[in-house]
């Protein structure tokens, strides 16, 4: 028990972080109802990005800010292959996700993996300090949480959100919903690719294979911030905050089952365990509503 309270600072910093991704997710998931598979390969972009600009001598704001744009122009890839290419979502983020993989490579120089030493530059998190971590992390959050609530409440906003809750009479109404898709693709892999940045800072390197499953990770906070969350945080930017709660108790729980013995092998397979219960918390709350209103008309 001791083991696991020592543990959870650290468990927090990491559920901030990729609480950051679980908002780009939350974007195309919950706002445009689009399943984008982009993001596997946007967290690496992000994390390749910075490590390649800070150990170049590049200041780490500006670093961060290229992960972004970086993964901006992968989230436009997809939104065009989907929109202008006419290639369902899905398929769309996958053959992105294949695209950077190689880009990621030429990022790195060919190399798998890059360090990138507190000691040595100038970054803005670490592992080794995880204190600063948390706050440096809930301050970013807590920014792009207002930004985004801002956003979403301009017209462009709003014609974005049309978009994803019904994008036929979006279209009737002379919404775009093509160029909407596309914006919303863009903004969302930003802000992964942003996490990834983050993430490479607090583990001190970057590797090609750092975001192969984020989409579950980002996929579980969302969710699990919905069940439980759902019912209190109503406003938009609480529901932003909830994915970020999410991937705080995500990790949690990680940490929790680790300590008590599971392979770390199985972590992949836990995860997806975690979010197809999540996910099925709804249903099944639907079926035994449904269930018992039939029986009271009877």
């Amino acid at each position: 028990m001791l083991g696991f309270l020592g543990a959870m600072p650290g468990a927090v910093a990491q559920g901030i972080i990729w609480g950051l991704m679980a908002i780009g997710v939350y974007i195309t998931f919950r706002i445009l109802d689009v399943a984008d598979l982009t993001v596997d390969g946007t967290m690496a972009t992000g994390g390749a990005t910075l490590v390649v600009c800070v150990t170049s001598g590049m200041n780490v704001g500006l670093a961060m800010l290229a992960a972004f744009i970086a993964g901006c122009l992968a989230g436009l890839v997809t939104g065009l292959f989907n929109t202008k290419f006419g290639i369902p979502a899905i398929l769309a983020g996958i053959l992105t996700q294949l695209i950077l993989y190689s880009v990621n490579l030429h990022i790195m120089s060919q190399k798998a993996n890059l360090p990138l030493s507190v000691e040595k530059y100038n970054i803005i998190l670490s592992l080794r300090n995880i204190p600063r971590a948390i706050l440096v992390g809930g301050i970013f959050v807590v920014v792009i949480i207002a930004l985004l609530y801002w956003f979403f409440g301009t017209e462009l906003g709003h014609s974005l959100r049309a978009t994803g809750c019904n994008p036929n009479m979006a279209r009737a109404n002379g919404i775009n919903t093509d160029t909407n898709k596309i914006i919303g693709l863009i903004l969302s892999n930003g802000l992964v690719a942003l996490s990834g940045a983050m993430l490479s800072q607090y583990q001190g390197f970057c590797d090609i294979n750092m975001g192969r499953g984020a989409i579950v990770i980002g996929l579980a906070a969302v969710i699990i911030g919905e069940v439980i969350f759902g019912k209190i945080f109503k406003n938009f930017a609480l529901q932003l905050f909830a994915a970020v709660c999410g991937g705080i108790i995500y990790y949690i729980v990680i940490t929790l089952v680790l300590r008590m013995g599971l392979n770390a092998n199985d972590l992949k397979m836990f995860s997806a365990l975690v979010v197809a219960v999540f996910l099925g918390i709804p249903f099944w709350k639907r079926k035994i509503a449904e269930t018992r209103s039939s029986k009271e008309a009877v």
